[in-house]
């Protein structure tokens, strides 16, 4: 199962750091490579929330569905998917420290196909690509704290 970990030190409570991370109606805002997000579940963020998120994957537009699937403030959160043969599974785990937050981020690509097995192992060398865009994201997600901390 090809998985990808980034971690990232954020100068900010956990707590602010966790409501950022979760708060999907603004992702689109502070996150670069994420261009819509839907949120379909009414109501509060919560486990069984789901979105749809379209973003900037490999140079082209890619809209997935997702489910919140562990929702535990302000330590940890999850979401998962599935599409084309793959269960997606992307987990934030959270750590307070002296300077604030540390943030890993987890990626894993599960095949669940025939199919899926042999493009899963042909694909091994694009997660140098998939772990600069969850990078990428952790960045962003980084500046939008700072700039809020800034403003507030």
């Amino acid at each position: 199962m090809p998985s990808v970990c980034i971690t990232k030190q954020i100068n900010a409570p956990i707590e602010d750091v966790f409501d950022h991370a979760t708060n999907l109606r603004s992702a689109a805002q502070h996150i670069t490579a994420i261009k819509q997000m839907d949120v379909l579940t009414e109501g509060p963020i919560r486990v069984g929330t789901r979105f749809r998120e379209t973003r900037i994957m490999f140079g082209r537009e890619a809209t997935e569905e997702m489910e919140i699937t562990v929702l535990d403030r302000p330590h940890r959160w999850a979401l998962d998917c599935e599409n084309h043969g793959c269960r997606y599974h992307t987990e934030f785990r959270l750590t307070p420290n002296e300077n604030g937050t540390n943030v890993a981020l987890t990626f894993e690509a599960t095949p669940l196909t025939t199919f899926a097995k042999i493009m899963v192992f042909l694909m091994r060398p694009l997660l140098k690509h998939c772990a600069n865009a969850c990078q990428q994201d952790l960045d962003d997600l980084e500046r939008a704290i700072t700039a809020n901390q800034k403003d507030g």
